[in-house]
């Protein structure tokens, strides 16, 4: 049977790896924490239209391309873990200057303009980080045959953030305590913590092109990041429509099944068999909550949601890295980022741009998405990719 697991090397998890690991849980629960709270004030407090509102999530989404194209210069360039901290000190400012608008400023044209602007340069900044930091920085801690595992490893931390991100933001926004600037003391963190860990100096190569697609965009991999980005897409327009702590909560027990699923229910199954399995999940938590009312649906559909996320991701993540080439890992794995992070931008746009007053209609567009996704991956993504992977 044509199985892809991932093994388990204790070693693999020293004191620099586990630094690296909760530096991405911290600095993508920093952005992440804007997902419910940001509209939820945009559309209340500040009083800006639902179109606003959807153009300010997205909008996120184009700045993660902006610097990719200058990541390997600048890596090359530069010390790596420096330009990882200047990114993450870039991040820290962009939360910071969403925490002041929120504070200050009153004018509605004023706030959504500077709303525009931060949340591209937010996109900017975090897209770097995570091409730098999980693309290279965590590779460079990791022995050549621990290289897949830390990946697997170091995505799961940003995949926790998903729902831990949005439901600690809920959590502040019922204190005093200003969810936005509790956002960016978590980036703060991010930065101090990734400051204690050393890494070696290594002479640049000769002839780097200052624009290129390295460690940004694997052209190869265009399928499945057009695969990804429409389950994203779908999971995006979810997240719109849902602002309770207890969502995101049941979502992160969806998570840890997952990762227990991986272990011993996938064990040996077919490669097709996890996101399979994933979008029926997914599907099934789409169809309770528009179809039934029941409380335990409350509690039941966001555990599926986590579980089918979790088997989806971790499984494309794989996908990508064996469809790379030698030398090209870190190129895949900013890839399957950028898939992922443009897929919920492009949701969350979606949905408070079209669908905001209206849930039933949101959840049946992301019900499509989901479906569309499917469809493409059982119909022609996995047979391509079975052809063309590398590993």
């Amino acid at each position: 049977m044509d199985t892809q697991n991932t093994p388990v090397h204790i070693s693999l998890w020293h004191a620099d790896f586990w630094i690296l690991a909760i530096t991405n849980l911290l600095i993508t629960m920093s952005v992440y924490m804007l997902i419910p709270i940001l509209p939820i004030w945009m559309l209340g407090t500040a009083g800006l239209s639902q179109q606003a509102v959807g153009t300010v999530m997205g909008v996120y989404g184009i700045g993660l391309f902006l610097l990719g194209g200058f990541c390997n210069w600048l890596v090359q360039r530069y010390r790596r873990n420096r330009v990882c901290l200047w990114a993450i000190a870039l991040v820290f400012l962009s939360l910071l200057g969403c925490w002041l608008v929120e504070r200050e400023l009153q004018q509605s044209w004023l706030q959504y303009r500077l709303l525009l602007f931060l949340r591209i340069v937010l996109g900017a900044a975090f897209g770097l980080v995570q091409m730098i930091l999980s693309s290279t920085l965590i590779i460079d801690k990791s022995e050549s045959f621990q290289r897949t595992e830390a990946n697997h490893a170091s995505a799961w931390f940003g995949r926790f953030a998903l729902s831990l991100g949005p439901m600690l933001g809920i959590v502040f926004a019922r204190t005093s305590f200003s969810p936005l600037f509790a956002s960016a003391a978590l980036a703060l963190v991010a930065y101090l913590l990734l400051a204690t860990v050393k890494f070696p100096f290594r002479t640049p190569d000769d002839g780097v092109k200052k624009i290129s697609g390295d460690r940004f965009f694997l052209p190869d991999a265009k399928w499945l990041f057009l695969n990804l980005f429409l389950i994203c897409l779908s999971v995006g327009i979810l997240m719109s429509t849902q602002y309770t702590a207890m969502f995101y909560a049941m979502v992160m027990v969806g998570f840890a099944i997952a990762l227990l699923a991986e272990r011993f229910a996938f064990v040996d199954a077919d490669l097709k068999s996890q996101v399979v399995a994933g979008s029926i999940l997914i599907a099934a938590a789409l169809m309770m909550i528009l179809t039934r009312k029941q409380m335990v649906v409350n509690y039941i559909s966001p555990v599926f949601v986590g579980l089918g996320i979790g088997l989806i991701g971790s499984r494309f993540l794989l996908f990508f890295i064996k469809l790379s080439k030698h030398c090209q890992r870190g190129t895949a794995v900013s890839t399957y980022m950028l898939g992922w992070e443009s897929g919920l931008a492009a949701g969350l746009f979606v949905g408070y741009f079209f669908f905001a007053e209206d849930i039933h209609l949101a959840l049946s567009a992301s019900l499509a998405c989901l479906i569309l996704a499917f469809g493409l991956y059982v119909v022609f993504t996995h047979q391509w990719y079975i052809r063309k992977k590398n590993r």
